[in-house]
This record gives C-alpha cells, sequence and structure tokens, in this order.
C-alpha cells in the first residue's frame, strides 16, 4: 500500500506526467474488448429478436408458455430480462447510453443472475459522464452509479474478461480525470497484478500512479516488475525508455530502446526510435557536450540505417537521416566536410517527399 499520503513533488530532472497519448490507448483498449464483448452477447442473445423469421420467434414464445406453467412466474422474469437485454446491447452499440442503462437496470431487476450486466450498466452511466461538468450533482451520480456497477461486477463475474474490464474501468473512475483519487486505485490495481502476474498493464497503471505522486523508486520497481514478468515484451522497454526519460537518465534510456530494438530485430520502428532519441539529446538538449552530440548523432545514424535497411520507403526514417546529417554537419569544423554532409541530407530529404507524394498519389487513386 502507499506509505504516507501521495504526494505531488518531482525530482529536478522530471518533465511532465505520462503522456495523454497512452491514457488515451488504455482506453480505446478497453472500448475495443468491451465492443468484442458486446459482440459476444449480441450472439447469445440474437434469437430473441423479431430479426429471426416468425417460426423461430412462435417457437420461442411456444416454448416460454411450456416454461411459464411448469415453473411459474420466475420464468416470466427471467425471459423478460433475456429480452430486455438484447434491447440494451443493442442501445449501447448504438451509444445511447442514457436508454442502454435503462434497459440494463430492467435487466438485473427481472434476472439479477444475468451478470454480464452489471458491467454494461456501470459503463453506460460511466459514458455518460463528463469530466468538464464535475461538481455537477446529476453529473457527479453518474460516476458514482458507474463505480458501484464496476465494483459489483468484479466481485461477481465470473467471466474473466469482463471480471478484468471492470477493474479496469474503476481505476480509471479513480483516474485524474475523474476522481482524482489514486489512493483507491493502488489496492484495486495490486489485486490485479495478484490475479494475472502477466498483465502488464496493471504494472503500468501502479507505475503511473507512483510517479505522479513523486514516489520514483517505487514506480521504477513497477516496471522492472512488468519486465521481469514478460522479459519478452517489448512494450515493457518503451515504458521503462519513457519513464527514464522523464527523469532526465538519458543512458537507462537508451538502455530500454535497445533492449526493446533487440526484441524487435525486424521492427524498423524499434530503430528509428532510437534514431530520433539521439536526434533529440543532440540537436535540442544544449547541455550535452559537444563530444557527446558527435557520438550521439554517429549512434543516432546507425540506428536509422538500420531502418531504412528493413524499410526502404520509411518516410519517418528518411527524414531523421537528413535531420541527423544536418546535425552532423553543424559539428563539422571541416568546410569542406561540411558541404559534403549537408549534399547528402537534401539527397535524403528529397527522397523522404518523394516517398510521401508516391504515397499522396496512391493514396488518391484508390
Amino acid at each position: 500500500m502507499i506509505a504516507g499520503p501521495l504526494t505531488r513533488s518531482k525530482t529536478d530532472h522530471y518533465t511532465g506526467a505520462l503522456a495523454t497519448s497512452r491514457i488515451e490507448r488504455a482506453e480505446n483498449r478497453r472500448r475495443f474488448v468491451a465492443a468484442g464483448l458486446q459482440t459476444r452477447l449480441m450472439e447469445r442473445f440474437r434469437g430473441i429478436t423479431m430479426g429471426k423469421s416468425w417460426s423461430r420467434v412462435m417457437g420461442f414464445g411456444l416454448l416460454a408458455v411450456m416454461a411459464v406453467a411448469a415453473s411459474g412466474c420466475g420464468q416470466i422474469g427471467m425471459l423478460k430480462a433475456k429480452m430486455a437485454f438484447k434491447d440494451a446491447n443493442q442501445l449501447y452499440q448504438n451509444q445511447d447510453y442514457r436508454a442502454a442503462a435503462a434497459k440494463y437496470e430492467e435487466v438485473l431487476a427481472n434476472d439479477p443472475s444475468l451478470t454480464y450486466a452489471y458491467f454494461f450498466l456501470g459503463n453506460s452511466y460511466d459514458q455518460q459522464y463528463r469530466s468538464v461538468k464535475k461538481g455537477d450533482a446529476a453529473n457527479d451520480a453518474l460516476l458514482t452509479k458507474a463505480i458501484e456497477n464496476y465494483k459489483k461486477s468484479s466481485e461477481i463475474e465470473k467471466d474473466p474478461k469482463i471480471k478484468r474490464l471492470a477493474l479496469d474501468y474503476l481505476v480509471s473512475a479513480y483516474g485524474p480525470d475523474k476522481l482524482n483519487d489514486p489512493a483507491q486505485a493502488e489496492p484495486i490495481l495490486l489485486n490485479m497484478i495478484k490475479m494475472d502476474p502477466k498483465e502488464t498493464s496493471s504494472y503500468f497503471g501502479l507505475a503511473n500512479i507512483y510517479e505522479q505522486s513523486g514516489d520514483y523508486e517505487r514506480a521504477e520497481k513497477m516496471l522492472t516488475d512488468a519486465r521481469d514478468a514478460r522479459p519478452n515484451d517489448s512494450a515493457v522497454y518503451m515504458q521503462l525508455a519513457g519513464f527514464y526519460n522523464r527523469q532526465g537518465e538519458f543512458s537507462k534510456t537508451m538502455d530500454a530502446l535497445y533492449a526493446r530494438a533487440k526484441q524487435e530485430p525486424n521492427n524498423p520502428e524499434a530503430h528509428y526510435t532510437i534514431a530520433t532519441y539521439y536526434w533529440e539529446k543532440a540537436y535540442r538538449d544544449f547541455t550535452t557536450p559537444e563530444p557527446d552530440k558527435v557520438k550521439f548523432v554517429q549512434q543516432g545514424l546507425e540506428a536509422v540505417d538500420k531502418a531504412i535497411q528493413l524499410n526502404p520507403n520509411y518516410f519517418e526514417a528518411l527524414t531523421y537521416k537528413n535531420l541527423l546529417l544536418r546535425v552532423q554537419a553543424n559539428l563539422e569544423k571541416n568546410p569542406a566536410k561540411q558541404q559534403d554532409l549537408l549534399k547528402q541530407a537534401n539527397t535524403w530529404r528529397d527522397k523522404a517527399q518523394e516517398v510521401r507524394n508516391k504515397a499522396k498519389a496512391a493514396g488518391a487513386g484508390e
């Protein structure tokens, strides 16, 4: 657990919180999984709709009447719940979250055993919540209802995918754009790690909490634990690289990026990324000594050459080859060599533009 209250203190090298893009990627991942589960639910209950032939519906109705006769009124509730569930799922897929929430409430009122509904009920409320309206009682009540149902889902759901998704969204509800209560999110993430030690996103989420609270030692440990759990997963090395870069630890940043490239030797983007970090350090960091700039430019060129070798039409890599050569020219003392480097840079710039123009032309022709 968190030792003492979370703080907002930062080290001298801290350059900001985790990128919004990472939060967006996590949210997109959760939505993708939820959409997949919705598709499965739609398939499971599609036979209850009028979209089937009349004979199928009549057959279902006859079975329902027989079931009621045999089992009493309880079957009516179950039948109503299943039909409402189908309607709720369709409303959810159509992003009519207000109507979907009402239908999911109807499902659970008639048959609480349809536990899938708890997650989607919570998410229907969550999707209606607006951070910009935080403080508005009606708006805040939506998030409260979302959390209640996420918790219920995480406690009783048997399907591990939905259980995991409920916990993911529960953590998100305590995030900075909603309740901003990391102390509530921490024990959930610790439990998620126990549930599935190989799922690295839980480590990443906990590292994020620790980093933003200024507990960089534990943030680093979470990321190295993720690496130990999945040593062949290139994503853990990118997370480590980002963390070390924010802390101003360039050497460790590059170690992580090279470790990532080792996992993906045939991925041009892995080598290109190394080149961008070297260019950034040589060109934009004015505290970098000139001898180090010369060394970093050379290492950046070696990395970008690998990327281009793997993909000769890699526009971004071609562009950075041009940029690195220009930095090298600025560092060159010999005027003749400097001019030669600039000519090479122009050649790569033109090559990059040619690739872009071809791509645009191909896209226009589709």
